[in-house]
């Protein structure tokens, strides 16, 4: 009886045994067959063999980014990883044509010789592999190129060629120019993305949809191997404001002003007056190289004390609330004391006198404390409430990501004391960004209207525009036009009679204004006499009777100044008369009233089409005797006549009146050579037209 239960024992532990068996395989199947969660098909190259596949997502390209001129300042570019399955190459060809590819591969990347692609490849065929190395981070010209040579040309079933392994990389296409506005998207070490820029604020449109494709599994993981079975859709194109001329430009002349002054880091933004379109915005830092680099958006994230271009902001609440008037007088003594604490005048304290409120804000002397001081004393929240107005208060609410509120204290706040009212008159217990100073002054070179900055203009699918970005408006006035007018005045006297009289352009006038702020160290504290930090800026518009830019210009611990107009404004001048010499908006036409003349135009002999397109698109008249190829202009009844000139093709041709690139071609093609003396048109030839040709004999051409 003991036997009988042993053999059943075995029995069922063999029929369980078997079970399990059979279980693991069915659930290892499954899970092959779903890998990855696509569902998987069977297929095979040759027949008989079957591999496991899967359909994937194919990453579609990420859209452009480009200036305003269409330019791009960031593109994808695409890389391909060529690999070849020699198991599916009849052998009738490889034998045939495998020497001409491996030459073919040896000419396209020669860092292998042909015997040694032709033994890889016969090598990868003995051993059965599907996917033999043959380069990787093929540019889509190889790719094209690989495509033509012998056996790979066969395709993917017969030649063997895989090349669907695509590697898509984000360039930028001018390095650090624009650098950290374009922005990023990066996945950190911790797996989570990081975004930056516009790259981030546009990210939806820029990344496209998704295609898909077909990937087989091998031993070594799963490749791709075609084919696409659903097309992925590019990315829209970005259309930024960025004029790349200007950016150019402001960039260089900031990075120059940075080098000369070893400063700690420096920013300038360009602006449209009427749009705030921002045409240009650079920010750099200076590395432990001592080079410098852009590194963090400083004109959109930084805020600071912005010191004496804030005395804009006090005038113009003066102003508007009938505190002072521009002619009325002061006196400018060079030290102002409240309560415990001093101010004084960057003249080392010597004061100007007596002077105008005018005078006062041109020679941008902290009298501006005492002024604001005395008529708010009793009011200081009218004061506040004034800034407020002005829309100095609150964020421009710009695209990119980062821009902090302004900071302005007001009466009842724990900050708020008993010198915040005439610190806050000159810059100080006050702090904006960059882009939110020259934002205020925009509005007053905009008759009084502060308009967002903005950095896109349009998004473009293709040839369509998806979206449109018109400019929009923060505050339809900001102060009174009795006060712009003023304000216009005193900016204007800034560069023409204050602080910014060394920066007078040549060419047009500039309205601005200087600051020199200091600020806290890297220690987080102001420091003694030899350990201070300061800003110097200058921000303005240009011309100043017809503003079409705004510009502003910082520069954060310069060493061999301090004073914004030398160490900001010389870059502010620079980059205005760049500017302005490189746009032709700025200039008249030379010839706008010159008359027209009648006579037809003194034209060289040459081809027939050329003049005849040339006559049509200057919208000359015209009449051609001829339908030769080349002819001689003359003129009759105020029409360009054509007329045939003598080309023989065994004789010496007539170039007299040609261009030296005419007469060479027709003298050449008779198998003669030529000697050039002088430029311009022919005038003398040395054999006469019409002699019979005699190839190898030279004929000297004279050109005046």
């Amino acid at each position: 009886m003991s036997d009988k239960k042993d053999i059943y024992w075995r029995a069922y532990l063999v029929y369980f045994s078997l079970a399990i068996l059979m279980l693991v395989v069915i659930i290892r199947t499954i899970m092959i067959q779903f890998d990855g969660g696509h569902p998987v098909f069977l297929s095979s190259s040759d027949g008989n063999e079957k591999m496991p596949t899967r359909t994937v997502d194919r990453k579609p390209r990420r859209g452009q980014i480009v200036d305003a001129n269409y330019t791009p300042l960031v593109t994808s570019v695409s890389y391909f990883n060529i690999h070849m399955d020699p198991t599916v190459v009849p052998q009738a060809l490889l034998d045939s044509a495998l020497s001409k590819l491996a030459v073919a591969l040896n000419d396209l990347y020669p860092e292998k010789t042909a015997m040694e692609y032709e033994r890889i490849i016969l090598n990868g065929r003995a051993n059965g592999k599907k996917y033999v190395l043959i380069h990787k981070r093929a540019s889509n010209e190889e790719r094209k190129a690989l495509n033509k040579m012998p056996i790979f040309r066969e395709g993917r079933f017969k030649g063997g060629l895989l090349d669907n392994e695509e590697i898509i990389e984000r360039r930028r296409p001018h390095g650090e120019l624009l650098k950290r506005t374009l922005g990023y998207i990066r996945v950190q070490a911790d797996n989570t993305v990081k975004k930056v820029g516009l790259e981030a604020a546009y990210d939806k449109y820029l990344t496209g949809v998704p295609g898909q494709e077909v990937e087989q599994k091998i031993s070594t993981g799963w490749k791709k191997i075609g084919p696409i079975t659903k097309e992925p859709v590019e990315g829209a194109t970005i259309v930024t404001t960025i004029d790349k001329g200007i950016q150019e430009v402001a960039h260089a002349e900031l990075m120059r002003q940075l080098q000369k002054q070893k400063a700690k880091n420096g920013c300038a933004i360009v602006m449209d007056v009427k749009t705030g379109y921002v045409k240009a915005i650079v920010n750099l830092d200076r590395g432990e190289d001592g080079e410098y680099y852009e590194a963090y958006n400083h004109a959109i994230g930084t805020k600071e004390v912005p010191g004496s271009t804030f005395k804009l902001a006090s005038l113009m609440a003066l102003l508007e609330d009938g505190k002072v008037k521009l002619t009325d007088k002061v006196n400018a003594a060079g030290e102002y004391r409240f309560f415990k604490s001093k101010l004084t005048d960057s003249n080392h304290g010597y004061g100007y006198g007596v002077i105008t409120v005018q005078e006062a804000f041109e020679l941008s002397s902290n009298v501006f404390s005492k002024i604001v001081n005395d008529a708010y004393k009793r009011e200081p929240q009218r004061y506040v409430e004034r800034l407020k107005s002005f829309g100095i208060a609150s964020k421009l609410g710009i695209e990119l990501k980062g821009e902090p509120a302004p900071t302005l204290y007001e009466p009842g706040m724990k900050s708020w004391s008993g010198i915040s009212l005439p610190w806050m008159a000159v810059g100080y217990e006050v702090q904006q960004t960059p882009l939110q100073t020259l934002a205020f002054y925009n509005a007053v070179a905009n008759n009084g209207t502060l308009v967002r900055p903005q950095f896109v203009k349009e998004i473009r699918r293709g040839n369509e525009i998806e979206k449109i970005f018109p400019p929009v408006i923060l505050k339809d006035k900001i102060c009174s036009d009795r006060t712009l007018v003023d304000l216009k005045a005193c900016l204007k006297g800034v560069v023409q009679r204050g602080t910014g009289s060394a920066l007078k352009s040549a060419y047009f006038d500039i309205a601005g204004k200087t600051g020199t702020a200091q600020i806290l160290n890297d220690n987080n504290k102001y420091g003694g006499e030899d350990n201070k930090r300061y800003l110097a800026s200058f921000v303005g518009y240009f011309p100043a009777d017809n503003p079409i830019y705004s510009c502003i210009v910082v520069v954060s611990g310069p060493t061999e100044d301090i004073y914004g107009a030398v160490v900001s404004g010389t870059v502010f001048t620079a980059i205005a008369n760049k500017v302005y010499a490189s746009s032709l908006g700025y200039h008249r036409p030379i010839n706008v009233d010159a008359e027209r003349k009648e006579e037809i135009p003194s034209t060289k002999v040459g081809n027939r089409k050329d003049i005849m397109d040339l006559f049509k698109r200057f919208k000359i008249p015209f009449f051609s005797l001829t339908d030769k190829d080349y002819t001689l202009v003359g003129e009759k009844d105020g029409k360009a006549i054509l007329d045939q000139r003598y080309v023989g093709s065994s004789t010496v041709p007539n170039v007299v009146g040609m261009t030296a690139k005419d007469a060479v071609y027709l003298i050449e093609g008779t198998g003669m050579n030529v000697r050039i003396e002088g430029y311009g048109r022919v005038v003398t030839q040395s054999i006469r037209a019409g002699t019979q040709a005699a190839p190898g004999v030279v004929v000297n051409i004279t050109m005046k």
